[in-house]
């Protein structure tokens, strides 16, 4: 961890059941830890993927009255009015494209890895993605929205993936992420990219969190979108 600014434990890390010839690197939200969600892919791991869980650091958040938590950048509210931190969305972003370049180091080209997060995770994962200078497989965002939407498309103009498949999946009952907040965020991308990329899925009745269904969509969409390769 020499050099690294992110004081966070290493990620939690579900290894491919083969050789890995592709990688998901999906980011939690506010006050979890990778641990969860990489229990929640190894229930439905394809074995020719690596699945990286990063924590995101401890720091103060102002939506939580300062409190200390897992953070990956400051959140000062949750809705499309909000103040945004923007300093800590870029500094964050930044760093998850230094986990993408590692991942390519390791061998994997960056367009057979998918990023994804939920809610704050979900949001950083859109926007490293739509910045980024390396083409990749795509995004899984599940309930959460676009940080620094009115930076866009200036932000995205030079971006190399503009027909990146995207699914982003939200319950109809978030009292945390609105739904609508999600919605116009699907609107606000199909602007970006490729609109017939963009895969918006509802979940009636689910509030702030996964389902079981949701996770059989993520891993088809997975499926579709990371095929395993034959070894040459």
């Amino acid at each position: 961890m020499c050099g690294n600014n992110m004081s966070a434990p290493l990620p939690a890390i579900v290894p491919a059941a083969r050789k890995a010839t592709a990688a998901v690197i999906f980011l939690h939200g506010l006050g979890d830890t990778g641990h969860g969600w990489a229990e929640a892919f190894a229930g439905i791991r394809l074995p020719h993927v690596k699945y990286i869980c990063p924590h995101a650091p401890t720091m103060p958040v102002s939506l939580n009255m300062r409190m200390s938590m897992p953070s990956w950048f400051d959140i000062y509210g949750l809705s499309p009015e909000a103040d945004e931190d923007e300093s800590g969305i870029k500094r964050a972003s930044e760093n998850i494209k230094a986990l993408i370049d590692q991942e390519v180091k390791n061998g994997i080209p960056s367009h057979r890895i998918m990023l994804g997060g939920f809610s704050q995770g979900g949001a950083l994962s859109l926007y490293t993605a739509l910045t980024s200078q390396q083409k990749l497989a795509g995004v899984v965002a599940l309930s959460c929205w676009l940080p620094l939407r009115k930076s866009f498309p200036q932000a995205s103009a030079n971006s190399v993936n503009k027909d990146m498949h995207v699914l982003q999946c939200h319950g109809d009952a978030d009292p945390l992420v609105p739904f609508v907040f999600g919605t116009q965020t699907a609107e606000k991308m199909k602007t970006l990219i490729n609109p017939a990329n963009i895969t918006f899925k509802t979940y009636r009745g689910l509030p702030h969190s996964a389902c079981p269904e949701e996770m059989v969509d993520v891993k088809r969409f997975l499926e579709k979108q990371l095929p395993p390769i034959s070894d040459f």
